[in-house]
């Protein structure tokens, strides 16, 4: 019974810091379009407004899936082992 409780956590810590891993993506993403947004303002500055305006929305948009995964984590953290636990 206790090696399986041992196992369930270690797997729920496993899965957590895998999971954590979800926010390397978002961040390069946010800085690559971060940097071509500022680039093109640079070459058009009359299109800063449209610009802008569009980089944020897209950098919200890809901010999603690294807060799915801090979720995921968060939840493999503090309550997969008490339900797996449990179902023992």
């Amino acid at each position: 019974m206790e090696l399986a409780k041992a196992i369930i956590l270690a797997g729920c810590a496993i899965g957590a810091g895998l999971a954590l891993i979800a926010g390397i993506g978002p961040g390069i993403g946010e800085g690559y379009a971060v940097g071509k947004a500022l680039e093109s303002i640079g070459r058009q500055p009359e299109c800063k407004g449209d610009v802008t305006s569009t980089m944020l929305l897209g950098c919200a948009i890809a901010e999603t899936t690294g807060i799915y995964g801090f979720v995921t984590g968060l939840l493999l953290i503090f309550v997969a082992p008490g339900i797996f636990t449990g179902m023992l």
